[in-house]
């Protein structure tokens, strides 16, 4: 419903497991890394479990896209069959011939041998990919053990992963699966998303489903979603979609705090406040016990303070008079010394600085005609390629790097504890390092070490966007194209400045796309115009 009047392609918060919507935050990264550690190094088995929603199949069907072609791969994603409709399956996911002689396990698995004998012979490898595994019978689980037993002396000929959700680790420690747990090589439980990447998740989905940028979720909307869903991303495409709905009645394209509780009191309905009544007692005797013991505290320390007096009531002294001096002494205050102002900003002084630097850069105060917004894009990249940028940006620190942080960033930390995260604003790229903007907006000069030793890769930067903008494809033609290939020949891409989408432009493209990370399809869409955008002068 409120699909095109937000300018989506499709909806951007659909429950389906589309990979395209997959988003790699530092749990699905580390899931998928061991995924891919396990299957090139054949490992046999690898094990990946998590709570429900939390992304477990949109990351095997990832998985599946950036396997090599070397590579087959089987999907079961039915798991309540019996051992020989497992065998049919796996056999049906490889593409094997199977004629009418093969009817029993044993010719399923000599016809999967040959299967996988071959392929090995050819230099490939073989995945399983079972989802939903905690749903497998035990007598399926230990013919899945068998299959592990196709192997040449060294190598495991195919490698199987099983993903299910965490009742899966339980049924593996049962007794008559301990041989199969034993041969469990790698293993990887799938967490929730943190607070901090509950704004890339929902930014990222928006990008992906096509959104225009107009579109925004507050501070406070993100930290409710984030409250409400403790970070599981299928509750935060229920919420979300919810809410878009909400802001599409209201005629809003700010999704508020208030849009959001709206949508949450929507989704879970009256039981909701009444697990608030029912909850309200035990809180309530909580509440007074934990009153009661702060009263306890409280004398006994107040005791503990005048201990002298209540001694002095059971056991009494002379008093001694002291004469007092009337003595006049100087005390020295110490001058402290005007600290420098940090470097290292929070979101909200770092993005104010952001968008005030575009404005600088470009000479524009105004961006609201013409249909041209300031969005922020964000994007991640390796530090080599910082030197390419000609526009303002900020990245995000690396506080758990594998560098240390100096004494300095533990410091601004400790002063300000309630918020951990902070970025580097830099206003502009030199050949030694670059010149950062500090807390009170002056520029300073940081070496390319310093960058080094912070640089989370998470770079973001302001990009003007038209809304009358559309994706360039092959074949078109105009001052579009003619400032994507000034672009491309700037940064030393091969092309012809001709303002025609030709094939050279589109090979370009394509490179430059997987030189980035970004899907290599040759479109000029919203992403890759802003990744121009930020390389061009």
């Amino acid at each position: 419903m409120y699909t095109s009047y937000f300018g989506f392609k499709e909806n951007p918060f659909n429950l389906t497991p589309d990979p395209r919507y997959l988003f790699l935050s530092p749990h699905h990264k580390e899931a998928l890394d061991h995924l891919l550690y396990g299957i090139n190094e054949r490992k046999g088995f690898i094990a990946i479990t998590g709570g429900i929603g939390t992304g477990k199949t949109t990351l095997c069907r990832a998985l599946l896209g950036q396997l090599d072609d070397s590579i087959k791969s089987a999907l079961i994603l039915n798991s309540f069959i019996t051992e020989k409709e497992l065998l049919e399956t796996i056999n049906q996911e490889f593409g094997i011939d199977l004629d009418t002689e093969a009817s029993t396990k044993k010719q399923y698995i000599d016809r999967l041998n040959q299967f996988l004998l071959k392929t090995f012979s050819l230099g490939g490898n073989a995945v399983l990919l079972i989802d939903e595994a905690q749903n497998l019978s035990h007598t399926v689980l230990e013919q899945i053990r068998m299959l592990s037993n196709l192997e040449t002396e060294k190598e495991k000929l195919i490698q199987i992963v099983l993903v299910g959700q965490s009742e899966l680790k339980e049924v593996l420690t049962s007794s008559s699966l301990r041989q199969l747990n034993e041969r469990i090589n790698v293993r990887y439980e799938l967490s929730p998303l943190d607070r901090k990447d509950v704004q890339g998740y929902v930014e990222h989905r928006l990008v992906v489903g096509g959104g225009r940028g107009n579109l925004k979720f507050t501070d406070g909307a993100l930290k409710a979603i984030y409250e409400s869903s403790q970070g599981n991303p299928r509750r935060i495409n229920t919420i979300c979609d919810r809410a878009l709905l909400a802001a599409y009645a209201r005629d809003e394209f700010t999704i508020s705090k208030g849009t959001v509780s709206k949508a949450i009191k929507d989704i879970m309905g009256d039981g909701a406040s009444e697990t608030r009544i029912m909850d309200w007692p035990r809180k309530s005797v909580k509440l007074t016990t934990a009153f009661m013991l702060l009263l306890i505290i409280l004398a006994g320390l107040s005791g503990w303070a005048y201990r002298g007096h209540i001694l002095n009531i059971f056991s009494p002294k002379e008093e001694v008079s002291v004469p007092i001096r009337n003595v006049k002494e100087k005390i020295s205050v110490p001058i402290r010394k005007r600290q420098t102002a940090s470097l290292f900003l929070d979101e909200k002084s770092s993005l104010a600085g952001l968008f005030r630097l575009c404005r600088e850069k470009t000479g524009r105060n105004n961006y609201t005609t013409d249909n041209v917004h300031l969005v922020l894009f964000s994007f991640d990249t390796k530090i080599e390629n910082h030197g390419m940028f000609k526009k303002p940006f900020r990245v995000l620190l690396d506080r758990f790097g594998s560098s240390q942080s100096p004494k300095s960033l533990s410091t601004d930390m400790a002063s300000n504890p309630t918020s951990s995260i902070r970025y580097l604003l830099i206003r502009e790229v030199t050949a030694d390092g670059a010149i950062a903007v500090d807390a009170e907006g002056n520029g300073r000069l940081v070496t390319r070490d310093f960058l080094q030793i912070h640089w989370g890769q998470k770079v973001s930067w302001v990009y003007p966007y038209e809304n009358r903008n559309v994706d360039l494809v092959k074949g078109m033609r105009g001052q579009g194209v003619l400032k994507v290939q000034k672009t491309l020949k700037k940064i030393e891409y091969p092309v012809e400045i001709t303002g025609i989408y030709d094939d050279s432009t589109f090979r370009n493209i394509m490179k430059f796309q997987a030189y980035f990370g970004l899907k290599p399809d040759g479109i000029v869409g919203p992403q890759t115009k802003a990744l121009l955008y930020q390389m061009s002068d």
